[in-house]
């Protein structure tokens, strides 16, 4: 077969695959990604400039991407306008505490945005799929929740809800690169490995969730995470359209020229301790 054919044949193949499916070159997607980030900055003026009041909460499956999707919205914005919420394990207090209770003081006052990093969900999910609740609590939660999640947009929340959907497939190819991965090995919990058997109990877990929880007031929004980079694009485009800004991007400021003291004395160089220059 000749070598013309065999690009032909190649070529063919990919232009009939699913356009979300296709990698996204890397010029492109950094092209694209600089473009929201700077929207997102506008946002985040806006936010506080308004006194907005923002909860962005992403869940899904483990390796779905959540966590490099909220990476590249903050990556650019005010630590003190928008932060990330990541909670750990509950404690035996927290336990004790109304379900709801340990992520309330974690919401955002006037002119911030907090993004969950996993959210109160975790009762409907893994609480639910590793028998760490029971099911008069996974109930009491449905009933709770959508109220909850009412009065929070009643007081002026402006609440936003995200599902990574990921293939079976794609996930297990995710799990095992971490395992050759130093840097990201940390991610595989025991959690997480516990979870690669238990797919059909989380698709379950995860159709009832929505079936309580998908209210008019803050729908779900499901996010194709089968590739990352169109996930993290996709996400972040949606998520500026779901709130409406305008610019207010600070004129440029003009540096004058600094004021030189010539009676300063620097004290000596090796009076301080410097760090070894290793690279």
């Amino acid at each position: 077969m000749s070598k013309n054919k065999k690009k032909a044949m190649k070529k063919s193949t990919t232009s009939t695959e699913p356009s979300n499916l296709r990698p996204m070159p890397k010029k492109e997607y950094e092209k694209a990604l600089g473009v929201l980030q700077i929207e997102l900055v506008k946002l985040q003026e806006w936010i506080k400039a308004k006194g907005l009041k923002v909860v962005v909460i992403f869940e899904g499956r483990d390796a779905a991407g959540k966590g490099g999707a909220i990476k590249r919205i903050t990556e650019c914005l005010n630590p003190r306008v928008c932060r990330v919420v990541a909670l750990a394990t509950p404690t035996e207090r927290e336990k004790s505490q109304w379900y709801f209770q340990r992520y309330v003081p974690h919401l955002p006052a006037a002119g911030e945005m907090v993004l969950l990093d996993r959210s109160w969900y975790n009762r409907a999910g893994v609480e639910r799929v590793m028998g760490f609740c029971t099911s008069e609590e996974l109930h009491e939660f449905y009933r709770s929740c959508p109220e909850f999640e009412r009065m929070l947009v009643r007081s002026g929340v402006i609440l936003l809800k995200y599902w990574f959907s990921v293939d079976d497939e794609i996930q297990e190819e995710r799990f095992r690169a971490r395992l050759t991965n130093p840097t990201k090995r940390w991610k595989l919990s025991p959690m997480d490995l516990a979870s690669r058997s238990k797919w059909l109990e989380y698709s379950k877990a995860k159709d009832d969730m929505f079936n309580h929880t998908d209210i008019k007031q803050a729908p779900w929004y499901v996010v194709n995470a089968d590739v990352k980079k169109r996930a993290r694009l996709n996400c972040i485009a949606h998520l500026l359209s779901r709130i409406p800004y305008e610019d207010l991007t600070p004129k440029p400021v003009k540096l004058e020229p600094r004021v030189i003291d010539t009676g300063y004395v620097r004290p000596p160089i090796s009076d301080q301790t410097f760090v070894p220059e290793v690279y």
